[in-house]
């Protein structure tokens, strides 16, 4: 943890922090961001309801945080939420009449004490008042008992989900229940590996069926204790949503657009870490929703639709894995726009019309852009980048569905835990490597009259050319190739391809462990595992692969 916590010039902790402050301080921070958040939240239903929210909770909420920061000092953030806090008197009194300047006025207050407290860093936009002008406005406000709207407006970049400032260890909130379980099974584990190793000492009074059933014991406590640690790492999407209701609403000010944010699915649970890293992906698809696809007031009605948009974020479980979507109600994507500007670029042929499939490559594509001009929010065509790139580190896949005139709906498929996946293993030069087994399509025997010399070759599968990649040669593993060698065919949203090994050993459940560094960097690899017998296993990377794999064939050699 930082051994003070900035007030952003307002108040700063100079005197190291000792060990018991610095528990005090990691407790009022995570308490900080959840009543922060909560505040947010509360305010942006203020506006959708016209002034008839639960102001008693925000109020309620404000006067815990107010008690928190006093008791680590922060006097900045507790006058400023002691303004909020009258604000909020008033308007429950109707002293004031709440409107949009005034809304924006109290979330940039928010925001300010997110700062105040070292959560939020500041921001460099022109657009966010200092610290001391939105007190001021308050104070004015408060002392007139009537909405201020000088120089109130809404940002026209709002800051995105940022990460803390002050260096904070990551905790979860842990039902007792779920501890209590915890604890138990490390009891029963304990017990069971006590009386297996009794047994092995006596191993002549058991029969070797006696024997396998306490080892199956043992491991099904064990798979239970792994099931419920996975459970433990998993929150709540809606975590990860709620900050795109303010975003929206920002963005919505901004550009003269009248859109509503809906989310769906906010109790679905994910891994803790794909919440985090997801928050980027989906900032620009809402940015990019935003932009290009829902139109103002005035177009809207003159295509016969309602004056307000929608913007939905949506999450749900499919088939094991995890689905998020975010979706709009706006004019759809705009496919000769797209295609002549691929054109434009080189990527598309005079003659080519692009697929779905070939549809999403391109609004995927690093540097793509439809935009006109360059502004905050768009036309450099690095955002829809960043998605493909973040949701493939996650394991994911994009898709997208648009309907022209009706909308646009982006589809991320995620795994639900990046600890465990299923893996089919192989072995190549004596080593074994792991393929996810969500990219594995079926095993064939690689002829050697297919087998030709070298690093990569073309198979003819079912009549139709695939490209392979030999594992011996990409990993330089030398050694002979065995007389008779196997090919695993692996799928990607980019195509088929094969992967030449020795021998296939079946598939089994992996647990992922980061590469050491002396593997990080190297092509091809994602990870690696601890197999049952101590040795370390790598887990492949399969779309590197699979790009080199097409990328080495030849077009004549896939024709």
């Amino acid at each position: 943890m930082n051994k003070r916590i900035l007030a952003r010039g307002l108040l700063l902790h100079s005197a190291p922090m000792t060990p018991e402050m610095e528990k005090i301080h990691g407790l009022f921070l995570a308490e900080a961001e959840e009543q922060l958040a909560t505040l947010e939240q509360g305010l942006l239903a203020l506006e959708r309801t016209s002034g008839s929210p639960p102001l008693a909770s925000l109020q309620c909420t404000l006067h815990t945080f107010k008690g928190g920061a006093g008791a680590v000092g922060l006097t900045a953030a507790v006058e400023l939420a002691h303004l909020l806090e009258d604000l909020l008197t008033l308007l429950e009194a109707r002293a004031v009449v709440l409107h949009a300047g005034l809304g924006s006025l109290m979330l940039q207050a928010v925001d300010v004490l997110r700062e105040q407290v070292g959560l939020e860093p500041a921001s460099e936009s022109a657009q966010r008042l200092p610290a001391l002008e939105v007190r001021r406005l308050l104070e004015s406000t408060l002392k007139a008992s009537q909405p201020v709207q000088a120089r109130v407006t809404a940002p026209e970049r709002p800051a995105s989900p940022a990460e803390p400032t002050a260096h904070r260890e990551h905790t979860l909130r842990v039902g007792l229940g779920r501890l209590d379980r915890m604890l138990d099974l490390t009891g029963e584990i304990a017990i069971a590996r006590g009386r297996l190793a009794e047994m092995l000492t006596q191993a002549h009074r058991y029969t070797p069926q006696q024997l396998m059933e306490a080892h199956r014991d043992g491991d099904r406590l064990y798979l239970d204790l792994q099931e419920l640690v996975m459970k433990v790492r998993m929150v709540p999407i809606g975590r990860t949503f709620q900050p795109f209701v303010r975003t929206v609403r920002d963005l919505g000010l901004a550009m003269g657009k009248q859109v509503r944010c809906e989310l769906s699915g906010e109790d679905v649970e994910v891994d803790t870490t794909i919440a985090e890293l997801i928050r980027d992906p989906l900032t620009h698809l809402v940015r990019n929703a935003m932009d290009h696809g829902l139109e103002t007031p005035e177009v809207r009605q003159a295509r016969g639709k309602a004056p307000t948009g929608t913007l939905s974020l949506r999450a749900f479980h499919d088939a094991g894995t995890l689905v998020i979507q975010v979706v709009d109600d706006g004019t759809g994507l705009d496919r000769e726009r797209i295609t002549a500007r691929a054109r434009t670029r080189g990527l598309l042929g005079p003659e080519e019309t692009p697929d779905e499939g070939a549809l999403l490559r391109l609004i995927l594509a690093p540097g793509f852009s439809t935009a006109e001009r360059i502004t905050e929010l768009s036309g450099r065509g690095v955002g829809m980048d960043v998605v493909k790139r973040n949701v493939e580190s996650l394991r994911g896949t994009v898709s997208v569905d648009s309907l022209p005139g009706q909308g646009t709906t982006f589809s991320l498929r995620l795994p639900l835990t990046l600890s465990i996946i299923e893996g089919f293993n192989v072995a190549v030069g004596g080593e074994t490597y792991v393929i996810p087994l969500q990219n594995v399509l079926e095993c064939v025997e690689l002829p050697a009259a297919e087998s030709r010399p070298g690093s990569t070759g073309v198979f003819h599968l079912r009549g139709s050319p695939l490209p392979f990649l030999r594992l011996r040669e990409h990993f330089a593993l030398g050694g002979s190739t065995p007389a008779r060698e196997n090919l695993v065919i692996i799928s990607h949203e980019r195509g088929l391809a094969g992967l030449a090994v020795d021998t296939l050993l079946g598939q089994g459940q992996t647990v992922i462990k980061p590469l050491g560094r002396f593997c990080q960097g190297l092509p091809g690899l994602s990870g690696s595992t601890l197999l049952g017998d101590g040795r370390v296993a790598l887990i492949l990377d399969v779309p590197a692969l699979l790009q080199q794999a097409l990328q080495a064939a030849s077009p004549a050699a896939l024709a």
